[in-house]
């Protein structure tokens, strides 16, 4: 991926108002502003913000194109995995009833409750919440709590399912119990839907079509991570009538019935009694520039060769572990396999530590932001996937002094 040709010589336009531009060693986080648009992306969105499109023919654009990465009946351009994870919720509530759809997310009179495994819980399901779904949990993750080896059965998800069911949820991951297939087989015997949270789940690309070869109704992914998309893009891929609910719920809908002629291939307005208010998800949107962003980064993504895509950051993490070397305090060992990273793990002797090596590395300059969820145990973490070219030795600069006593 190539990237823009700013240095820390020349202005940038984060300058211009004032903003601190940083070296991202955490990788795609959100907080830190996702990672680096390459060229043919920005100027795809660029290119598009100087043109005004139906942004319904937009959206159907992008589901040929997702469907056709994912394997997906359907599938659309959200503001982020958690906005589909929204949008996704409120079209299993309320399927295509245009006045379910005004009431959200008051929920009362229909199907409201989200089954979810109690060891999956985290404050990204508040978006399954926002659209008015209560979440019932079940299992008790024995794994975690050191107690013993179980986490959650499928018995106890179909124990759970009654006539107020909207959805099973599922948070994908290395080890979310019990597998997806399992759960698939309880709720469609049931004939509800499994709605996935994937935002995490690339590389490897083969997971684009995994969950939903798996059974899954509805994956939502983020677009600003792995795929290399602008920071504000998603994907909710699925069942086309879900995901036909999930845009009615997003889309602005201010026009009159006889003239609103949405894209079939997408919409179809015969199965509707009449045009849907402003839904839950307007405040979700996509605009047009996040829209086509995401789709060429999309396609982008899907055709990159996975060992391409992994040579490319080992690259740049082997330049840091060699400008890494002779670091007093610190072992550099190298980790991560298809997403390579650099682990310092900090002696007892280190001046300072691994908490104050991060602190300490954000406030001086250039700004570097390391990855501080093991630094409790004494580790900092490098992702090489959100490094510009010239980073690795910036970083190795910064870290050496700070390791000296």
């Amino acid at each position: 991926m190539s990237t823009p040709e700013y240095t820390n010589e020349t202005m940038s336009i984060y300058d211009r108002f004032g903003v601190r531009t940083i070296i991202n060693a955490k990788g795609p986080a959100t907080r830190l502003s996702g990672g680096l648009l390459d060229h043919e992306i920005s100027a795809a969105m660029a290119e598009a913000g100087t043109f005004c499109v139906d942004m319904a023919e937009l959206q159907a654009g992008a589901s040929k194109v997702i469907a056709d990465v994912t394997g997906a009946e359907s599938g659309i351009v959200t503001a982020g995995a958690a906005a589909g994870l929204l949008v996704g919720t409120a079209a299993c509530i309320t399927g295509l009833d245009p006045g379910k759809m005004a009431r959200l997310p008051d929920t009362r009179g229909m199907k409201n409750e989200v089954i979810m495994v109690r060891s999956q819980r985290n404050f990204y399901d508040h978006a399954v919440r926002t659209a008015g779904a209560r979440i019932i949990e079940v299992g008790l993750p024995d794994r975690f709590a050191g107690a013993g080896v179980r986490d959650a059965e499928a018995w106890e998800i179909e124990d759970a399912i009654s006539e107020k069911t909207a959805a099973v949820f599922y948070v994908a991951g290395g080890n979310a119990r019990p597998p997806l297939p399992e759960i698939v087989k309880v709720a469609r015997a049931a004939g509800i839907p499994v709605l996935v949270d994937a935002a995490a789940q690339l590389p490897p690309a083969a997971n684009l079509r995994r969950f939903l070869d798996e059974g899954a109704d509805l994956v939502a992914f983020s677009g600003g991570k792995a795929i290399g998309g602008p920071q504000g893009s998603g994907i909710l891929a699925g069942k086309r009538d879900l995901i036909m609910s999930a845009l009615l719920q997003q889309l602005d809908l201010d026009i009159y019935w006889e003239q609103w002629a949405p894209p079939a291939s997408l919409i179809d307005k015969h199965r509707l009694r009449g045009t849907p208010q402003h839904g839950v998800g307007r405040p979700c949107k996509a605009g047009k520039e996040t829209i086509i962003g995401l789709l060429v980064a999309l396609q982008k993504f899907a055709a990159e060769n996975e060992q391409s895509r992994t040579q490319r950051l080992q690259k740049l993490i082997e330049r840091l572990q060699t400008a890494l070397a002779g670091v007093d305090h610190a072992r550099v060992l190298l980790t991560g396999g298809s997403n390579p990273k650099i682990e310092l793990h900090l002696t007892n002797q280190a001046p300072r530590s691994a908490m104050q090596l991060c602190i300490d590395l954000e406030s001086g300059n250039p700004s570097v932001h390391a990855d501080a969820s093991r630094a409790p145990a004494g580790v900092v973490g490098f992702s090489a996937s959100c490094l510009r070219d010239e980073d690795p030795e910036k970083i190795a600069a910064r870290v050496k002094p700070l390791l000296r006593f």
